[in-house]
């Protein structure tokens, strides 16, 4: 389902007027109703922005209309939801398990791709993250590094930060934080 369709359930699940939504979240009635008929395409941090007025993460609601599996170990490659947009694929490793404690991402970042042009920062938590292939310039709190295949990091969620793809390959990350509900 795209993500215009599943703005448009997950609003109407909750009872929400665009408008109500618009008022909520700080997004414009107009922009909701371009996302809902897939004229525009949010970035993640404007979606994250829409979802905190339902409220709801974006884990959540890419897994809004999937009935949550108990006792599920193993998430296959085509399990994962992708939460990502725009040249980056942000894999989501255990999205149906109730109650996630931490929130695993597999994140492919094409040439050229980055997190968005706003930094982000969350009100709580912890990341930490591998690079696993490619070269990634990541800023956090002002401070840029580059960093390659081997290459970590670890940081708090209340620093602003974003992650770029510097490469001529795709790059990927192997990536954790807490709170899950982010």
């Amino acid at each position: 389902m795209d993500t215009g369709s599943r703005l448009k359930l997950v609003r109407e699940s909750y009872k929400l007027s665009q408008r109500e939504l618009a008022r909520r979240s700080g997004v414009t009635n107009a922009t909701i109703s371009l996302i809902e008929q897939n004229r525009v395409s949010p970035s993640v941090s404007s979606l994250k922005k829409l979802l905190e007025g339902i409220p709801m993460s974006l884990a959540d609601f890419f897994t809004f209309d999937q009935p949550p599996r108990e006792h599920q170990y193993v998430f296959r490659a085509n399990e994962q939801p992708d939460l990502g947009r725009h040249g980056l694929r942000l894999l989501l490793i255990g999205a149906s398990v109730p109650s996630r404690q931490m929130r695993l991402l597999r994140e492919q970042y094409a040439p050229g791709a980055s997190s968005g042009e706003e930094p982000i920062v969350h009100s709580e938590g912890e990341e930490c993250g591998l690079v696993t292939r490619g070269t990634v310039e990541l800023t956090v709190d002002g401070q840029t590094s580059v960093l390659n295949a081997g290459d970590g990091y670890y940081f708090p969620t209340t620093l602003p930060h974003r992650f770029r793809n510097i490469g001529q390959d795709e790059a990927e990350i192997i990536s954790a934080n807490t709170p899950a509900n982010f």
